[in-house]
């Protein structure tokens, strides 16, 4: 039984909506869709507070089906994570960019922090391209990767035996 059709939103939980949305709108370019403090007794249920205060905005990144939500859940006990990379439970978001180091540059004038300057990949999918993990104002990992080929184009190189350490 085929039960998933579509990807619908990545959401993030965040400190200030208004601190992220300086860096994924004001930054990085991503429109807002709507925001709305949603009051109904579900909305307490479906996030397993009954009493939260919950405040939403939904972006888009240009060109793309897919949205971003950011929560701020007030009126509740609410306890930092740590984000790292290794940690279980965290996640990344990742997004191809034209020219990776051009964007970094501007990120780290703004004082976006970073989990280290941007490498170049030797193998896999992005061999012969950019990346680099940025880090949001919550400490969420974000992905920028300058790449001529998708997961899709490295997995049918895979599949049918092609080199998969260069593009």
């Amino acid at each position: 039984m085929k039960a998933i059709r579509a990807f619908h939103h990545v959401g993030i939980t965040v400190q200030s909506l208004q601190r992220s949305l300086e860096f994924y709108r004001d930054l990085l370019g991503f429109e807002e869709v709507f925001s709305w403090n949603p009051q109904a007794p579900y909305i307490g249920e479906l996030v397993g507070y009954p009493e939260v205060d919950l405040n939403v905005t939904v972006l888009k990144l240009p060109g793309s089906d897919g949205r971003l939500e950011l929560l701020e859940y007030g009126g509740v006990n609410a306890s930092p994570i740590d984000p790292r990379n290794a940690n279980s439970g965290t996640l990344h978001i990742a997004f191809f960019v034209d020219n990776l180091d051009e964007l970094y540059e501007q990120l780290v004038s703004a004082g976006v922090d970073s989990v280290s300057p941007p490498v170049s990949p030797t193998i896999g999918p992005n061999a012969g391209g950019r990346a680099v993990y940025m880090i949001d104002p919550d400490g969420v990992r974000v992905e920028f990767i300058q790449s001529v080929r998708s997961f899709d184009e490295f997995a049918e190189s895979l599949n049918s035996g092609g080199n998969t350490d260069s593009h």
